[in-house]
């Protein structure tokens, strides 16, 4: 039975090395930018009323197995806007975590659970939350989902693998969840 669960999480970290540069848009070093400068400054001040937890498949992937996935937290601001904070290597410069406009976010994506802020976070706690550096293990979109959602700013009092999506309604055992072969 170990020697099955250790094959099984091989073959996932296999799967999931292999898609890395994939879901990242492509090399490292590439940027594209909805704003910059003072649009982005702005857009780092306007408060979060809605964030909603999202997943989708991992890089040309067809579907999503728990960490072989990309997550994201989509945010709604009280002008209506949404926008994406996500994180991965070479998705920014000085931060991994990164917010883009929503509109490019593809059919794929699936909301895992939500929680209302009421304004009482800006873009900019969230960007922060989700951490300025990126590691494929204990570091990742996962843990960045995972610490927005939560708004925790002192990652190292987290368990590791620890998932809690506070007042949210999609706090079911339906909910896509973590597999347990290590990091996020």
């Amino acid at each position: 039975m170990m020697f099955c669960k250790v094959l099984l999480c091989s073959a996932a970290l296999v799967l999931l090395a292999g898609s890395v540069e994939s879901s990242s848009g492509g090399s490292a070093g590439r940027h594209g930018y909805d704003l910059s400068g003072s649009a982005l400054t702005n857009l780092y001040n306007k408060r979060v009323h809605l964030a909603e937890a999202m997943r989708r498949p991992l890089g040309s992937l067809p579907v999503t197995l728990g960490v072989i996935s990309h997550c994201g937290v989509r945010v709604t601001l009280a002008d209506g806007s949404r926008w994406l904070i996500h994180k991965g290597g070479g998705y920014g410069i000085s931060s991994q975590t990164v917010a883009t406009d929503a509109r490019h976010m593809s059919s794929n994506w699936r909301v895992i659970g939500s929680k209302n802020f009421r304004g009482t976070k800006t873009v900019s706690d969230l960007v922060g939350a989700g951490g300025p550096n990126y590691r494929l293990f204990g570091d990742n979109c996962h843990d960045a989902c995972d610490n927005i959602m939560n708004h925790n700013l002192q990652r190292h009092l987290q368990a590791p693998g620890f998932t809690s999506f506070p007042d949210s309604p999609a706090e079911t055992a339906d909910r896509p969840g973590r597999l347990g072969c290590g990091g996020g």
